[in-house]
């Protein structure tokens, strides 16, 4: 989520926090090395998560073969009937959070059980790790600009620049391990 104060920006409210003027920031993220592949930013409502995650796998799914099977790990937030048939329809597998606190979960337990399933519950945290970097180092706690055109575009930039400290990173690593 990222504050704002004037423009499109929409009151919402996280948790047990308070409403405030804001945009929602949406990363679709590599499992493997931890690189954003898309980044996004809508209004704030109840719907803008599940609705920017299925446009950001709509472009990943046409850089792709349509046989292919990707997988997608999100918290529970995204365990919603609709959520889950639109991914199956893409030929995407829901690693989803299962939510069943008072009602059964939309992911199918055959999924929940797998071991792909398992590595992605893993892999969930590093998504934080963007956020985190674009709060502090990239300035989008509170930005500067007007407009969710201009959010939007700030927060790409940041993200951009986020993956070339991951690469830098990665690239380390891979020095290390050549030793």
């Amino acid at each position: 989520m990222l504050d704002h104060e004037h423009g499109d920006a929409r009151l919402y409210r996280k948790g047990k926090t308070a409403s405030e003027l804001r945009f929602m920031g949406h990363t679709l993220t590599d499992n493997r090395n931890g690189l954003v592949v898309n980044a996004m930013v809508t209004q704030a409502d109840g719907y803008a998560e599940r609705e920017a995650a299925k446009a950001m796998i709509n472009d990943v799914r046409q850089s792709h073969e349509e046989e292919t099977t990707l997988t997608l790990g999100a918290d529970k937030g995204y365990d919603a009937q609709e959520f889950i048939k639109a991914l199956q329809q893409m030929n995407v597998l829901p690693h989803v959070a299962q939510n069943k606190s008072g009602r059964k979960s939309a992911v199918p337990d055959a999924v929940a059980d797998s071991e792909g399933y398992a590595m992605s519950r893993e892999k969930r945290k590093c998504i934080e790790q963007g956020f985190g970097w674009a709060k502090t180092v990239g300035h989008m706690r509170q930005v500067l600009v007007r407009g969710l055109e201009k959010v939007d575009q700030m927060f790409v930039l940041t993200m951009t620049a986020y993956n070339l400290t991951r690469l830098r990173t990665l690239e380390q690593v891979r020095l290390q391990g050549a030793r």
